[in-house]
């Protein structure tokens, strides 16, 4: 981690940091020298700005962080913007902020730098945790967000269906849990169809990963994702533009897997099952097309209407098999469909489940842990446009319509069991640049879902 979290004991000699809003230098407490250098440097808190102040024989003073209006979705976490503006050095916030514990896991998450092919210089920062504080569920949320980032931010040549295994077994070898793999031609003897069709062209064998954690007797929660390594489109090929952050097609399955992490971390009183389809949606020979009826898992048949809405198809077969344990709650990741991005943008990814008081506790939990998510319809009446001629239902619809929503409706078709499925259509990738997150792979979702699974399994 770019920042070193130290126990507020110890801060007494420490460098303060002082949270100013806008146009509310006065009450920020700094002494009227600091004050004017800040007035002078035409700070006035605006949201992110950093300014040192000066202290004594040319020394360093403390610092001020602007904190805006304080509004905004992410304002909890702008304190992420420290961790690469101030210098070298031992720091405290002079006042705790009211969200003290998303303060500091701003700072966490600010810190963060993609150092696999380049290292990235970071300050040696040391700061102090306020009072009251679980350092210990921030760091572990702070490390699943950071293997999510990580997994999405390797390209797909250090980033196949194997290396997403590996990945799996190396967290499983962490927390003591179990993996088995389903590979190859193995799939279709294990009545995994949709999953073989979808990577049978790649020159990595498709698989699927399944991880479990905990105690038998636990109630079972079962995590699903995403794991398209590449995705060309396939057959349906993608203009070339279209590919350029296709190495992020995995991203549902590396939320996922930071999740998991922050479950076992946590020692959470569940049975964990994770459940991973990798493929890369290759061409050749031998790539499934469209036209083609593809027998799943559940029975059901699939007419392909387009090769590059296979993440459902994948997730299809993975979410029959979850669904045959009836777990106590199954939760789906992907980054699914662009309609999702159209409707609602980079920043908020739509959620989709039958059970209201389960949407109702998601979406208090997005709000208190800064992660947003927005409830979108599982509209029925739209179901009818997933309908085939020739088969049980068609991947895509025809009218190019709500298509987040039938892509969620197709889901649905293959959890008839469980009562408690949610289904998040996710973007995992920041666009810019903010305080808790550089541009590129973005966790979403799995903090606010961590704290529903804190609430109802601690």
């Amino acid at each position: 981690m770019g920042i070193e979290l130290v126990d507020d004991g110890v801060a007494a000699d420490y460098l303060p940091v002082h949270l100013a809003g806008r146009g509310a230098l006065d009450s920020t407490g700094i002494d009227p020298r600091a004050l004017a250098w800040a007035r002078a440097n035409g700070f006035d808190g605006e949201a992110g700005k950093v300014l040192v102040l000066p202290g004594e024989a040319g020394g360093i003073g403390g610092a001020l962080l602007g904190v805006g209006n304080g509004d905004g979705a992410f304002a909890p976490l702008a304190t992420g913007t420290l961790a690469r503006a101030l210098p070298a050095g031992d720091w405290r916030f002079a006042d705790p902020p009211a969200t003290a514990d998303l303060a500091v896991l701003g700072l966490l998450l600010g810190g963060y730098a993609f150092t696999r092919y380049g290292k990235k210089d970071r300050p040696a920062i040391r700061f102090a945790v306020p009072p009251g504080v679980d350092r210990a569920r921030v760091e572990r949320i702070a490390a699943g967000v950071f293997l999510t980032r990580d997994l999405v931010n390797t390209p797909t040549n250090d980033m196949g269906p194997d290396a997403l295994e590996a990945a799996v077994r190396e967290l499983a070898g962490r927390h003591g849990a179990e993996v088995s793999a389903i590979v190859g031609d193995a799939l279709l003897e294990a009545n995994f169809p949709m999953v073989h069709a979808v990577g049978r062209a790649s020159t990595t064998a498709p698989r699927l990963i399944d991880l479990r954690w905990g105690a038998d007797d636990a109630p079972k929660v079962t995590l699903v994702g995403k794991g398209v390594c590449f995705d060309t489109g396939g057959l349906d090929i993608k203009p070339s533009s279209s590919m350029l952050l296709m190495k992020k097609d995995m991203g549902g399955a590396a939320n996922v897997l930071g999740l998991a992490s922050m479950i076992m971390a946590a020692r959470l009183n569940v049975r964990l099952r994770v459940l991973v389809p990798a493929v890369e949606n290759a061409i050749a020979g031998n790539a499934f097309r469209p036209g083609d009826v593809l027998r799943s898992r559940k029975g059901l048949t699939v007419e392909i209407g387009n090769t590059d809405a296979e993440g459902r198809l994948v997730l299809a077969d993975a979410l029959a098999l979850a669904d045959e344990e009836e777990p106590d709650l199954l939760v789906d990741m992907a980054t699914l469909t662009g309609a999702a991005r159209v409707a609602l943008g980079p920043d908020l990814p739509p959620f989709y489940t039958r059970d209201d008081t389960l949407a109702a506790a998601i979406a208090a939990a997005a709000e208190d842990r800064a992660d947003p998510l927005w409830r979108m319809p599982l509209w029925k009446p739209y179901d009818a446009g997933l309908s085939s001629k020739v088969a049980d239902l068609n991947n895509v619809t025809t009218d190019g319509f709500a298509g987040s929503i039938t892509a969620a409706l197709f889901l649905g078709r293959f959890v008839e069991k469980t009562a408690r499925w949610v289904h998040l259509d996710i973007f995992a990738w920041s666009p810019s640049d903010r305080p808790h997150c550089p541009t590129g792979a973005e966790a979403q979702g799995i903090r606010a879902l961590e704290d529903l699974l804190l609430r109802r399994y601690a």
